[in-house]
């Protein structure tokens, strides 16, 4: 299919450049196929004895023999990569210092983009009903209702609902569910912006209405909005105005688990539910909505970070929700942050931009003040609910018994609500059982073998973890240093032992924990999370994915076990994600027409982070911290890029960290700073040794130029990696 745009096209045999997701580095010479080609069009090409996919990248560089070139195999059927999706790869290439190829990746990751259209044999909602519905029978169908109706392969619904296969032949023999051939890959169930939405405040329709006049182009918002204001159904008045327009929208999410209460208002507002892109989606759902989006078959995207490289055909808005959130930065093969990039990428679309949070980050703060972008405040909760009474409980007058963690004080308000009926929340912000295991009589702490990190212990997985690599280890029950039996103890605590002090102080409660790592499958968090909402649980448990937009209607009180986590050391940001984390777990209280109540443990309640927290004046931390970074010229009002060094051997590697620090001419004509190499905070990962430079410029320096200058005349060493993070958000 040839795109509306009228891409230059290429006729038979004539060369043109095809970028393939291969480790090149550039762009690859080809005679265009029998038919000829356009620009941005999928190919598949012969590379060596293989055969890959490739995108149609622009002209030949036409310094090779015409009569010498391969040709090109076939176009592939799928919709041409539009030129506003190649430009942003590149530019976003360019900006990570990321070879192209890997970017593109990010663009291809499709299962069976190479295949022809087909059709198959998928199950529909049949006529019949069986004898008896068993809970399997029950979970196979509301598994098919989920995905709107479309049809599945059996494999398919059978994973969807949990169940064999066996369990999904029965219910098409009783007629419950139909098979018929149908087209592999169908349109999403289209979403009516007609449809009345619920009646907004007057914040919001003052802030619905200016993004409503923003329509006509590009544009960049922060909708900053305190816990609870109803920044949700703000920026789904823009979706349906982008929807009217006849455009695309994106709304990107930083948990998998908020998507289904998120996807549950989607359908209330619009009569159906969006398409979904992240890691719990199945293969044949990615393939579709791949396809579905370049087509204009899916009209609104929910998705993790990576949906932001779906070759969409019109997209008209894209709406980063929690945009604060730090799973917005990927740390692993292309170093990208979403919330920048997808500005990038409105920018580029002509497209809206909506930056949505309750405790935005400094950049997006320090944006909004300098007028890059507008900023749309809601001060107020929606409906009579108002925001939590916040208070501090110093443990430093607390009676607390060693190796307890919950307060008397916080102890005497959660079986207060519990009387109430009512739900408490406990929120650690710490995985597992306890962050270390000792042994008493020697002092030996159990380490990772492959890390330099300390293993976790988990006893719901009965196993130690190490939190880097993921390796595990049985809970030794003697001392592997000197041999001492039943001396191994836990030290500190994680929310597993929360779990157990608060099943021992409150036998009777129903308990729940909210942990990543607890939950098999995205599905089965899910179900949790409504489980907790629809009242199923007197007391929560959670690490910070219980802090990420959730609702729970029947929670009037949470309690912080320790607010000092994470004040220590010298991470950039640590005031300002305390600050956010603390703020968010807190507005998950009083919800609904309940008043809620926030309770902080703290040892330090004189912290200047601890009263801004409780003192809710927002703005003045914003100008303390924007204050601090500007002093020192520290992002966002300075640059930094991290390098890490990694190899299997610890010697070349501080060899080549030494060499960069001496030969930084080219990082001094722009007058940056190199400091190091050092031994990263964690120096070894899954026995890679691990060494740490820091970059650091003016705002408007040209960082990248310098670094692609002070970097390419080193040669690395076997086995060993250089990676520039630049914007580090972390520094491990």
């Amino acid at each position: 299919m040839q795109p509306s745009d009228g891409p230059e096209f290429f006729d038979e045999g004539t060369p043109c450049g095809v970028l393939t997701t291969e480790p090149l580095g550039r762009v690859l010479d080809y005679r265009a196929p029998e038919g000829g080609c356009w620009m941005g069009a999928f190919v598949q090409v012969p590379l060596g004895p293989r055969r890959v996919i490739g995108v149609i990248w622009g002209p030949a560089d036409g310094r090779f023999d015409r009569t010498k070139l391969r040709q090109v195999i076939r176009v592939l059927d799928a919709a041409p990569m539009r030129a506003e999706l190649r430009e942003f790869l590149t530019r976003l290439a360019d900006y990570t210092l990321t070879q192209l190829p890997m970017v593109l990746r990010l663009a291809t990751r499709v299962p069976g983009l190479a295949d022809g259209p087909v059709t198959r044999k998928l199950l529909f909602r049949g006529d019949g009903l069986p004898d008896r519905m068993t809970d399997a029978r029950t979970r196979v169908m509301a598994a098919l209702e989920e995905f709107g109706g479309a049809g599945l392969a059996p494999s398919e619904l059978a994973h969807a609902a949990g169940v064999g296969t066996s369990v999904v032949r029965g219910l098409v023999t009783a007629g419950a569910l139909a098979e018929r051939a149908a087209p592999r890959d169908q349109p999403f169930p289209r979403l009516d912006p007609a449809r009345p939405g619920p009646v907004l405040s007057d914040d919001q329709a003052r802030a619905a209405d200016a993004l409503r006049k923003g329509q006509s182009g590009y544009g960049t918002w922060l909708l900053k909005g305190v816990t609870g204001s109803g920044k949700t159904e703000v920026y789904l008045e823009a979706v349906a105005d982008c929807l009217r327009a006849g455009r695309q929208a994106l709304v990107l999410l930083p948990e998998i688990a908020l998507s289904a209460e998120f996807l549950t208002r989607v359908e209330h507002r619009f009569g159906a539910k969006p398409a979904e892109w992240h890691s719990g989606v199945t293969q044949s759902e990615r393939r579709r909505l791949w396809r579905m989006v370049g087509q204009g078959g899916a009209q609104m995207v929910v998705g993790a970070r990576s949906a932001l490289f779906l070759p969409f055909q019109n997209l008209g808005l894209i709406v980063v929700d929690e945009e604060h959130d730090t799973s917005y930065k990927q740390e692993e093969g292309v170093f990208y942050n979403a919330r920048d990039m997808a500005v990038l990428r409105g920018a580029l679309n002509g497209a809206q931009v909506v930056l949505a949070s309750a405790t935005p980050s400094l950049e997006s703060w320090a944006n909004a003040e300098a007028g890059k972008y507008t900023r749309l405040d809601l001060t107020t909760r929606f409906g009579p609910n108002a925001l939590p009474e916040m208070a501090a409980i110093d443990l430093r007058t607390e009676a607390l018994p060693a190796n307890r963690w919950i307060s008397p004080s916080l102890q005497a308000a959660v079986t207060a609500r519990l009387g109430l009926g009512e739900q408490a929340l406990l929120f650690l912000n710490r995985r597992g059982y306890a962050p270390l295991t000792v042994c008493r009589a020697c002092g030996h702490q159990i380490a990772c073998t492959d890390c330099d990190a300390r293993m976790v212990e988990h006893r719901f997985l009965e196993r130690l973890v190490c939190h880097q690599c993921g390796a595990t280890a049985p809970i030794p029950t003697k001392c592997p240093e000197c041999g001492a039996e039943d001396r191994m103890a836990p030290v500190g605590p994680g929310v597993e032992r929360l779990e157990e002090e608060t099943r021992a102080l409150w036998p009777d409660a129903r308990v729940a924990v909210l942990s990543s790592d607890l939950f098999g499958s995205a599905r089965a968090l899910k179900a949790q999370i409504e489980e907790i909402a629809a009242g199923g649980a007197d007391i929560i448990i959670g690490t910070q994915i219980v802090a990420k937009g959730h609702n729970f209607p029947h929670l009037t009180l949470v309690g912080v076990i320790d607010a000092d986590l994470g004040l220590s050391g010298s991470d950039l940001r640590a005031a300002e994600r305390v600050f956010q984390l603390t703020r968010q777990v807190a507005g998950r209280a009083g919800r609904a027409d309940k008043p809620g109540r926030a309770l902080i443990q703290t040892s330090q309640p004189d912290h200047p982070v601890i009263r801004a927290i409780l003192s809710g004046d927002e703005e003045a931390f914003w100008q303390a911290e924007a204050k601090a970074r500007r002093a020192l010229s520290m992002p966002p009002y300075g640059r930094l890029a991290g390098i890490i060094l990694s190899g299997p051997e610890l010697e070349p590697v501080f060899a080549l960290g030494n060499a960069l620090a001496r030969n930084d001419a080219a990082l001094r004509r722009i007058n940056a700073q190199v400091f190091g190499p050092a031994p990263a905070p964690i120096a070894r990962i899954r026995g890679q040794h691990r060494v740490r430079l820091l970059v650091k410029a003016a705002k408007g320096a040209p960082l990248q130029a310098a670094l692609r200058d002070w970097t390419r005349p080193h040669k690395l060493g076997t086995n060993m990696r250089l990676v520039i993070d630049i914007d580090p958000q972390s520094f491990y």
